[in-house]
């Protein structure tokens, strides 16, 4: 459901609230746009991002995804709707999702939640909560599970149509922002129950951390996944032009043009020449691919997926000097990565 309001009230003159209107205000200067979307929760981030946005930019439209997992859901999603349209919101609308899916209660919504925001955004872009007290947590966690570069770096502030304005503000800043315009947030249940990895992170490592290190942890862990980001983007425009260096007829990939490479940008071109091809290589099948290339003993193919009929698999194989994607028999498969 979706309502139209035209009340834009004045924000305060307040040190929090001014705070995350500055860092929306700088992302809508590195990103321009008219008009957002803001995907609000009801919690004290997703509501000072709300409350400052409408300020910064000629329309904002709120999407409120209720996820129903919990009891009185709807009175949650009802309140942030009311927030959203007592702050000027141009649109509110209200999503109720289904939550359905493989890995876990908190993957599954966050799937779920993506879909119907990028279902309900009508182009525009997409403004999201995350605060630097976020950024932190997924660095560490990239670097608990040995995820690499790509996780490692963290969030990006713009990987369309996702914006995050907030990467630099602290969560305890959007907290005083939101008693700054004496509003109560939403508190997740979710955000304290220790079944959850990221809520130990934030309640027990994290704190540790800060303690023995001194502090500015988190802000240092901020500070490397920009950093990193940075380094990302360059390997990823080397590893473009190398894709289009090695590609051939058929879309075949001439091996001695990848070998020539770095390690790291030839496999980000395999990697993203895989993914045209539907595959979502994991790190061993990334590297038996890589194999070969520059460890080519004649080996079979590298199973890098599933085929479209029972019984067969995505491979890669090496023929004559290049690497070809194509379905054969799961029998015929004989490398890792199946």
């Amino acid at each position: 459901m979706a309502s139209p309001s035209t009340d834009r009230p004045l924000l305060p003159e307040a040190p929090a609230i001014h705070e995350v209107r500055l860092a929306v205000r700088a992302w809508l200067g590195a990103h321009p746009a008219d008009a957002v979307t803001v995907a609000l929760s009801g919690g004290a981030d997703s509501a000072a991002l709300t409350a400052a946005a409408v300020a910064e930019t000629d329309a904002v439209h709120a999407v409120v995804v209720d996820h129903r997992l919990q009891s009185g859901s709807e009175v949650v999603a009802a309140r942030a709707a009311e927030f959203a349209r007592a702050r000027g919101c141009a649109t509110v609308t209200v999503v109720g999702v289904d939550v359905t899916g493989g890995g876990g209660i908190e993957a599954a919504a966050r799937a779920a939640r993506y879909r119907a925001l990028d279902e309900n955004r009508d182009d525009r872009p997409v403004l999201l909560g995350h605060t630097l007290d976020d950024q932190a947590e997924t660095v560490l966690l990239g670097l608990g599970r040995g995820s690499g570069l790509r996780s490692i770096r963290g969030m990006a502030p713009f990987d369309p149509p996702w914006g995050r304005p907030l990467l630099g503000v602290r969560r305890d800043t959007t907290r005083r922002a939101c008693d700054e315009l004496g509003y109560r947030p939403y508190e997740d249940p979710h955000n304290a129950d220790d079944r959850f990895t990221r809520v130990r992170l934030r309640r027990e490592v994290l704190p540790l951390l800060e303690d023995v290190l001194g502090g500015g942890v988190a802000e240092a862990l901020a500070r490397t996944a920009g950093q990193l980001q940075d380094d990302g983007h360059a390997l990823d425009v080397w590893a473009r032009d190398l894709l289009a260096t090695a590609r051939r007829e058929d879309d075949l990939l001439d091996t001695d043009a990848l070998a020539a490479a770095p390690a790291a940008v030839r496999r980000r071109a395999l990697r993203s020449w895989l993914i045209d091809h539907t595959a979502t290589p994991n790190e061993t099948m990334l590297r038996a691919v890589d194999d070969l290339v520059v460890a080519w003993r004649g080996q079979g193919p590298v199973a890098v997926g599933r085929g479209p009929r029972t019984g067969t698999r995505l491979v890669v194989s090496r023929r004559r000097g290049t690497l070809a994607v194509e379905y054969v028999d799961r029998a015929k498969v004989r490398a890792t990565g199946s």
